[in-house]
């Protein structure tokens, strides 16, 4: 025991990279690969029976992974190790090198290999490997992936384990593959792997780590769980027949898959998941009590698996395969060869591209017979009699299809075609093709179809029957998804299932730019929110003070800052002088006069028709309530020189019914406009007749002021948008004054009785 020791450890200080390739310490990389490739082709373990060939094989690797990576490299040849992991380039290392010499472990005391193991150097994965290889094919089957580096001692633990779940997995299709974290540490962060060992589940992209025991049972289930749901459809009696019709509207073959067990295979689920795009799958279970009819109509046998595919025949399958031991390799062969119909309906590229390859070589001529029809109900028995003449005229180097005109418009257009059978022959994959059409149409008739085989027979004995050259568009996807919302809520859906099996498993490392991203948000909403609320008590105190000071200015930053609401101000001994008297150049104050009875139906009016207006920064809008001030609109109206219309009204005159007049109030060049209820009936379509009678009234005032005729309140402002509209534009008439009266009564009465 001892001296293998010895020999092993002195083995081990003397191995050097460059003798066992063959090379100087001076070759290049170029030099160094020859060689490498050399030794690989001659000691590789299934081509040499030599018992160490084995052993060469992993001292040749390893020595070529050494060599080619110049850090790797540099390091061997200043301090003489292997291993990037142990510390170098320290002073302490010659005494820790010396150390590691005399007291050197046994690997197999350990059971742990010093060079990677080979049987897992055929499975590493290489960055550009993983994104050019791997992740589209994760795709068609699930991948398997160990993360491991050296010196690992936990990998050691689940080694066995691992290696029993590959020896059963991948003979079912599941692909497996090694990532060295020492190695590959962009390939791991992409991952999003930081520790050892780990395990990850990858489908459709999409990566998912295992969080289990790493038992061979929790593999095989975290492998059936990467897949999705409803890949096989249970059948029985009840629904096979739907199942099998579904043809015509899936466009895809069906499967069925006869078997004792329970479940459905893990090797169906994978078979299904890998040919998902092309043929429904199905599974019957032959110990369930529902499937008699089944069992009997296709006299299956019970003793070892069957597989049916049923095409447009439902009541006979297409094809049959029946084995004890049914193998992915039979399998996958016998829906390969299955995969499209009869007579498939082009709905994408991709099944145009397979049906109708372009032409490579001139023994490997592939035609396409192309229907074009439509979806209703009077096409179908031309449609039927086409299926017909496809299912007895099969040769290899024909492939019958049809398309919709009305789904694939551009490809029709460009065929010149609307209902007719057409013969093509791609030339390139620039959509280049040659194309005949057969004459007379298709109505499915059988001179159509003698016509069809005429010509088809033409077409084998002589290539050059077709004589069109045309450039075909790329088909419209007729299966993609409908909503465009649904690829954005499978990703929200994934992101949740992220964040969540990160939060579960407590893998904070990983979680980080998430918490991150959500943490900034929730900062961002709450400092916002926060923000907001110690903000608007500040901003309402400015404005009570400024309105105790002046309320002129309050209703300008009121208006400025558009509310959904006009403020309209009561004119009081408080407000009149600085509101009117005092108003600023420019500026003008709409008033409107009403009474204690008359008030909240006017306000309200008012302030409807007067909103849009509010806007503006020099209107200010105001009431007065003539109940208070019953002799200020007389006396304005004396001031403005209307005495000699005045003899001729009563006494009672002095305080008319003037509740729905409004004023336009310019106190800086003491003028006014007046507006006077208009009757506007209960027929608002003689807008014209109504506001020629508003311009008269208002006009009229030149020749008297008289009582208003009798009106209900709230038609009392009906034509007050259209008068407003007339004061921005200035084209109402304006009523001087020498002087605003005031509003104390004492003074108006006085002035009333000189």
């Amino acid at each position: 025991f001892e001296t293998n020791k010895i020999s092993k450890s002195i083995a081990t200080s003397e191995y050097d990279p460059y003798k066992i390739l063959g090379v100087s310490r001076s070759a290049g990389q170029a030099e160094i690969k020859r060689a490498y490739k050399k030794l690989v082709r001659e000691w590789h373990p299934d081509k040499n029976k030599d018992p160490k060939a084995e052993d060469m094989f992993i001292k040749i690797s390893k020595s070529y992974e050494i060599l080619s990576n110049e850090e790797r490299r540099a390091n061997f040849d200043r301090y003489g190790q292997m291993d990037e992991n142990q510390p170098f380039g320290q002073s302490h290392h010659q005494g820790f090198h010396g150390f590691h010499r005399s007291f050197y472990f046994d690997e197999s005391f350990f059971h742990f290999p010093r060079s990677r193991d080979f049987a897992d150097s055929k499975y590493m994965l290489h960055h550009a490997q993983f994104n050019s290889e791997i992740l589209p094919d994760s795709y068609k089957r699930p991948y398997l992936i160990k993360v491991t580096s050296d010196w690992c001692f936990a990998c050691i633990h689940i080694e066995p384990v691992w290696k029993e779940a590959v020896q059963e997995l991948e003979p079912l299709g599941v692909g497996i593959g090694v990532v060295d974290l020492g190695y590959e540490r962009r390939l791991a962060n992409q991952l999003g792997a930081y520790r050892t060992p780990s395990i990850i589940g990858l489908v459709n992209g999409r990566v998912t780590f295992f969080h289990q025991v790493v038992v061979q049972e929790h593999l095989r289930q975290f492998v059936e769980d990467l897949l999705p749901q409803k890949l096989v459809e249970k059948v029985n009696d009840d629904n096979y027949l739907a199942f099998l019709e579904s043809w015509h509207a899936e466009n895809k073959p069906g499967l069925l898959l006869f078997d004792r067990v329970s479940d459905v295979p893990l090797l169906y689920k994978l078979t299904a998941f890998s040919f998902r795009d092309y043929v429904r799958f199905g599974y019957v279970e032959q110990g369930d009590t529902h499937i008699t009819q089944l069992l009997q109509q296709f006299n299956i046998n019970t003793f070892a698996p069957s597989m049916l595919l049923f095409k447009e025949d439902t009541q006979k399958p297409a094809d049959i395969i029946q084995a004890r031991g049914m193998k992915r390799q039979i399998m996958n062969e016998f829906v390969s060869n299955n995969k499209f119909l009869q007579v498939p309906r082009l709905v994408s590229q991709q099944i145009f591209d397979e049906l109708c390859p372009v032409k490579q070589f001139h023994r490997r001529r592939k035609y396409c017979v192309l229907l074009i029809t439509g979806e209703d109900d009077a096409f179908l028995p031309g449609n039927k009699a086409f299926l017909d003449f496809a299912s007895a005229y099969k040769k290899d180097v024909l492939r019958f299809a049809y398309v919709y005109q009305r789904k694939q418009q551009p490809l029709c257009q460009a065929l010149l075609q609307n209902q007719a059978v057409v013969i093509l022959e791609r030339r390139s994959q620039a959509g280049r093709v040659l194309f005949r059409s057969v004459s007379g149409g298709w109505n499915g008739s059988e001179e159509d179809k003698h016509r069809l085989h005429e010509q088809l027979e033409l077409l084998q004995r002589d290539p050059s029957y077709l004589t069109t050259d045309a450039t075909l568009p790329e088909l419209n996807n007729e299966m993609a998804p409908v909503s465009p919302s649904r690829p954005w809520l499978s990703a929200v859906f994934d992101y949740i299932l992220q964040i969540y099996d990160g939060l579960l498993y407590s893998n904070w490392r990983e979680m980080m730019p998430i918490l991150s991203l959500i943490f900034s948000a929730l900062f961002i909403l709450f400092g916002t929110v926060i923000i907001q609320a110690f903000s608007e008590p500040g901003e309402s105190k400015p404005q009570n003070s400024k309105q105790k000071e002046s309320p002129t200015t309050q209703n300008e930053e009121n208006r400025s800052s558009r509310k959904d609401f006009v403020e309209v101000t009561e004119l009081t001994d408080v407000t009149y002088t600085s509101n009117l008297v005092k108003l600023k150049p420019g500026h003008i104050n709409v008033v409107l006069v009403l009474t204690n009875a008359s008030k909240n139906t006017l306000l309200r009016k008012f302030a409807k028709e007067v909103f849009s207006f509010s806007g503006s920064q020099t209107l200010h809008f105001s009431f007065l309530n003539a109940d208070k001030h019953r002799h200020w609109m007389a006396s304005l109206l004396r001031s403005a020189c209307f005495d000699q219309q005045s003899e001729s009204h009563s006494d009672d005159e002095d305080s008319p019914d003037c509740a729905g007049y409004v004023l336009a109030l310019n106190g800086h060049k003491k003028y006014f406009c007046l507006f006077r209820p208009v009757f506007t009936g209960d027929n608002h379509s003689g807008s014209s007749h109504s506001r020629s009678r508003s311009r008269s009234r208002e006009d009229g005032v030149k020749r008297g002021y008289g009582r208003a005729t009798s009106i209900e309140v709230h038609h009392k402002l009906d034509r007050l948008g259209l008068w407003m509209e007339r004061l921005m534009e200035g084209t109402l008439p304006r009523i001087q004054v020498p002087v605003w009266p005031t509003l104390d009564d004492a003074a108006n009465t006085n002035a009333s009785a000189s």
